[in-house]
């Protein structure tokens, strides 16, 4: 199993197939076996990337650790570790912290963006409307009540009630992890001004579930509208965990993104 000592963590991730490098960052919710839908498919085109951020087992950190500020560090480390040279990033809510600053910080690297039910760090001021009516309508606490997991929603507990119970086993695998703070802290990270963005060229797919109450789908749009290159695609019927509830339309969406992309300059 391979491992990455950092000073105040050891990260676990997984390496799977041959070819350009796709790496994909989990939410709150997950750890590297949340893209389990993800990785036979693309690992046919790709060496495809999974790990667990600091913290979220199998991957450890020391008591009071930087937590999510090491994040994108730690992703800097994991791709000098596999010897990515280009890549190819995918984020999921949380991971969207670590994608878009990695990506801020490393333009000429990043072949092609995917942001799923994120806007990462990215402050726009015309997300505080939108954010104070997500937090007045509770939404996310009457789920947890009712022991439905927000990032999962109140349609795959329905609908797809297994996957539902396998996304509460993945999430519970950190449960020693104090999922409060971190909350607080990525808050407290979100403040990259939307002028950022102005001169990010890279290709980026921001991918919203339209019934998602835990990241607004209209907060993706605008950043997605934000972005030199960026293109919004909403997905019905859908979550905040797009691609554990509907996996065949993310990977059909992500996949013909990074065709377009891999197309146009040509695979390295």
């Amino acid at each position: 199993m391979p491992w990455l000592d950092l000073p105040s963590a050891r990260l676990y991730y997984e390496t799977t197939g041959e070819g350009p490098d796709l790496v994909f960052a989990h939410g709150l919710g997950g750890n590297h076996m949340s893209w389990w839908q993800q990785i036979p498919e693309f690992s046919k085109r790709y060496r495809c990337t999974t790990f667990a951020h600091r913290g979220f087992a199998p991957s450890t950190q020391a008591e009071g650790g930087p937590g999510a500020t090491a994040f994108t560090d730690d992703l800097d480390a994991l791709l000098d570790t596999i010897g990515a040279q280009e890549v190819r990033l995918v984020a999921q809510s949380m991971g969207g912290w670590t994608c878009l600053e990695w990506t801020l910080r490393n333009p000429g690297r990043v072949k092609a963006l995917v942001m799923c039910d994120t806007t990462g760090t990215l402050a726009h001021p015309d997300f505080a409307p939108i954010w104070a009516a997500q937090m007045a309508a509770g939404r996310e606490r009457s789920l947890f009540e009712r022991h439905i997991h927000p990032a999962a929603g109140e349609r795959m507990a329905a609908e797809q009630p297994e996957l539902h119970h396998l996304y509460w086993l993945i999430n519970d695998l950190a449960s020693g992890l104090d999922k409060d703070s971190l909350r607080r802290q990525l808050g407290e990270m979100r403040a990259r001004p939307v002028e950022a963005l102005a001169a990010l060229t890279t290709p980026v797919l921001c991918i919203a579930g339209e019934e998602d109450i835990v990241i607004p789908p209209e907060t993706v749009r605008i950043m997605a509208e934000a972005l030199p290159n960026g293109r919004f695609a909403p997905v019905p019927r859908a979550g905040h965990s797009v691609y554990f509830e509907r996996a065949g339309e993310f990977n059909r969406l992500v996949g013909a993104f990074l065709e377009e992309v891999d197309s146009l300059g040509g695979r390295k």
